[in-house]
């Protein structure tokens, strides 16, 4: 069963407050799209990996060393919405994909396991997504005034990669198209045709970084992390 990943890498970041598009950040003097593109080809169940980047970026893009990078397929030229990338992303994929695991890039710290378990999931009920359950009390607003609170057992905060069997995303998204609905990730539209998606439990170090602080917060989790390597050479 060919898996392939879609690596979105579209997006501007304007929050994150950097002068390149937020794939293109470094983090420790490498960018967000390059490391997960690393991160997604070295999960032995992937077969190739795809950038989904804006149109403006692509000669940014082709600048980048990524000769390291084994699985790595072309380019592919993303949209103005995410929707829209995703849509181009699976325009790309041959016949023979079976399986597509949507990524953001700014998510460049997931661990191979939970990719590994995610895939896993989604082979068994066609749907699957990383989540972790949130450890506030969620409000319902509208307009400033609280509508209700859900109970906190049941609400989980979706990551990525989210895992589809292709003709799920397809038709799931050619249903939001119809009716001109933009979901804010790919497993809300899969939700809208009725098919159950498996939540698998995702780590706190698969985090999304859309903030400076973030951004801090992922170079001290990958300092702490050369730093315990190297201990543990030495001992």
């Amino acid at each position: 069963m060919k898996v392939v990943a879609l690596i979105l890498a579209a997006g501007r970041g304007a929050r994150l407050s950097h002068s390149l598009p937020k794939a293109f950040v470094p983090l420790l003097g490498k960018a967000l799209v390059v490391r997960s593109l690393e991160g997604l080809a070295a999960v032995p169940e992937i077969d190739g990996v795809i950038p989904v980047v804006a149109q403006s970026d692509m000669e940014r893009f082709g600048a980048l060393d990524l000769s390291h990078i084994p699985k790595l397929l072309p380019p592919v030229v993303g949209g103005a919405e995410r929707q829209d990338s995703v849509a181009a992303g699976l325009a790309s994929l041959g016949e023979e994909v079976e399986m597509v695991a949507v990524h953001d890039a700014a998510r460049c710290l997931v661990g191979r396991d939970e990719v590994s378990r995610v895939i896993a999931a989604a082979r068994e009920m066609g749907a699957a997504i990383l989540a972790q359950p949130v450890r506030d009390t969620i409000k319902r607003v509208r307009s400033g005034v609280v509508l209700g609170t859900p109970p906190r057992e049941e609400c989980w905060a979706a990551q990525t990669p989210q895992v589809f069997r292709v003709e799920i995303l397809r038709d799931a998204m050619a249903k939001a198209r119809a009716e001109g609905r933009i979901g804010t990730d790919d497993a809300q539209l899969v939700e809208q045709l009725g098919l159950p998606v498996r939540i698998v439990e995702g780590g706190p170090r698969n985090f999304k970084i859309t903030l400076p602080e973030d951004l801090a917060l992922a170079e001290l989790w990958l300092r702490s992390e050369e730093a315990e390597a190297m201990s543990e050479e030495k001992q």
